[in-house]
């Protein structure tokens, strides 16, 4: 297959992505990819290049929105694109193969996704966003789905929208409440579990990594141990591309926001004015006053009443009316007052009595006890 792939890669005329005298020659921030002797670059030159150059973005000290730095990551797009398409078009992969009946030298390949939605995620383009991060995860989806197709590891693909959709529709539906609350909190402990048992692989895979690499990086790996690097950076990408699709569903619902904010509103209806007039009282005021003002028009208070009355802008339109409870409440409220105003009578009617009566009795009168 390897050979397969050599020759119909050496058939294929590409455009040359960058040219240059040698091949993998890195300057500051341009990443300088080219064939000897000014050839066409090949696809491990394309692949090698955009890895590269999306470690140097990883590694670089510029700002995000910087021109050196958003050239290397638009350098590495390209690459990685033209790698993308000629693997394609080779067709080095297929879904009735296994992982070991891949040849070691395009084992790499598998990458290429991973490494353009990396990529395309470090683009600087506030207009864009969006575009770009639903784009670098379907770059992220489509990796892990060919992963999975190869059985790379055991993992869980995130959900999609139509999945989503349908978990949705299964919660809208009118169950128990405790039988809604407990699966909730064991999903939240499984999604936690599953955090941290990737992320214990995740640290477990880059030291492996670390002790192989310099053996890969200076051709002094044999078969067998180049396959197991490329191997185990397949398993530290599918982690990545995992915390990478959940961190992008969270910014698209963000920005999604965004833009429904930015959305211009529609202007209200400005209403006309109303010409000038003369109010008048009754209608023999209106021809009296229109004789003598003809130029202005004339209006009884009814005409007026009724005018504003059409166009509801009477003060007191829109006002709901009181509901017949509250009338009800109304006349018992009056009731009452009446009464303690009839009890209020009645005793300052006592009182009166009392003070005649004192007036013509003295102190103790009738009182005959202990008298003897």
């Amino acid at each position: 297959m390897a050979a397969a792939a050599a020759e119909a890669e050496a058939e294929l005329e590409l455009p040359p992505a960058v040219v240059a005298e040698s091949s993998g020659v890195r300057n500051s921030n341009i990443i300088i990819i080219g064939g000897r002797g000014g050839e066409a670059p090949s696809l491990s030159d394309m692949f090698e290049g955009g890895w590269r150059a999306l470690e140097e973005a990883e590694t670089s000290d510029q700002p995000s929105n910087s021109n050196g730095f958003q050239y290397t990551v638009r350098r590495g797009v390209g690459l990685l694109e033209e790698a993308t398409r000629l693997v394609s078009q080779l067709g080095l992969f297929s879904r009735n193969e296994e992982l070991e009946e891949i040849a070691t030298a395009d084992v790499k390949y598998l990458l290429l996704p991973a490494l353009l939605g990396a990529l395309t995620m470090k683009l600087s383009n506030s207009a864009k966003r969006l575009e770009h991060v639903q784009k670098a995860r379907i770059y992220f989806t489509d990796f892990l789905k060919r992963c999975k197709d190869y059985n790379v590891m055991v993992f869980e693909l995130p959900k999609t929208e139509e999945n989503s959709d349908d978990s949705s529709k299964a919660l809208a539906r009118p169950t128990a409440p405790a039988a809604i609350s407990q699966p909730s909190l064991l999903s939240m402990a499984a999604s936690r579990q599953s955090k941290i048992e990737r992320y214990n692989q995740k640290k477990e895979t880059e030291a492996k990594l670390k002790e192989i690499n310099s053996l890969v990086s200076s051709g002094k790996a044999d078969d067998e141990l180049t396959r197991t690097f490329y191997g185990l950076n397949l398993k530290r990408w599918i982690s990545i591309s995992i915390e990478e699709i959940e961190s992008i569903d969270q910014e698209i619902q963000i920005l999604k926001r965004m833009i429904g904010v930015k959305r211009p509103q529609p202007p209200r209806p400005q209403r006309a004015p109303m010409p000038p007039f003369i109010l008048t009282r009754n209608a023999a005021q209106a021809k009296v006053f229109g004789a003598g003002y003809p130029s202005l028009a004339t209006m009884t208070v009814d005409d007026w009443y009724e005018e504003h009355k059409k166009h509801s802008m009477l003060p007191d339109q829109g006002i709901p009316r009181g509901r017949p409870g509250e009338q009800q409440d109304d006349n018992q409220e009056t009731a009452s007052s009446s009464e303690a105003d009839a009890d209020d009578e009645q005793a300052l009617r006592n009182a009166r009595e009392k003070d005649e009566w004192k007036d013509t009795h003295r102190r103790g009168y009738g009182n005959r006890h202990n008298m003897g």
